[in-house]
């Protein structure tokens, strides 16, 4: 029942979200579109900006991070998503979606490859790498999700894998 609620929420801002930005949306607007009360959106969500988080959560959390196809995937229901992608890549506040993202594929590739070399812990380099990486992502994602109407995901994502740091395509595609 949790999930489901949450997926209410989720698509009662991604429809706000089709008219406004996310700064204009209040967390009253969205208990309104979503038909709970307050408490409600409040015992799931912190905020309006952990709900935006949520929602990519959700979709990128059975993403294979080290597979060109499950990533391309992941990339085209961004795509298939655009506005809502669209508004939250331009939120540039201190919660800004980008952040997360960042933050989300660092801990990810971090925690994989720790899982890879059985380790708990990673040099600093490889550290500083696997974040450059996803910084350097992230900002590409957002440039083809807004500007790059042609070039198919699949082939932006293997533009990522060949750009990897050879530190890490060393660890991931041994």
């Amino acid at each position: 029942m949790t999930n489901r609620t949450k997926l209410w929420i989720a698509e009662a801002m991604k429809r706000l979200m089709n008219k406004k930005s996310i700064e204009k949306i209040r967390v009253t607007e969205i208990c309104n579109e979503a038909q709970i009360g307050r408490p409600v959106f409040y015992y799931h969500f912190k905020d309006k900006y952990d709900l935006v988080a949520w929602i990519f959560y959700d979709s990128a959390i059975d993403t294979n991070i080290i597979s060109s196809e499950s990533a391309a995937h992941h990339m085209n229901k961004m795509r298939n998503d655009f506005l809502f992608y669209k508004r939250a890549f331009e939120d540039s506040s201190q919660n800004a979606l980008w952040k997360y993202i960042v933050e989300y594929f660092t801990n990810r590739y971090t925690q994989e490859a720790k899982r890879i070399l059985n380790t708990n812990t990673l040099d600093p380099q490889i550290l500083f790498s696997i974040k450059l990486y996803c910084y350097g992502c992230v900002g590409m994602t957002k440039e083809w999700l807004l500007h790059d109407n042609i070039t198919p995901a699949k082939t932006i994502v293997e533009m990522m894998f060949t750009s990897m740091p050879q530190v890490l395509r060393d660890i991931y595609f041994k």
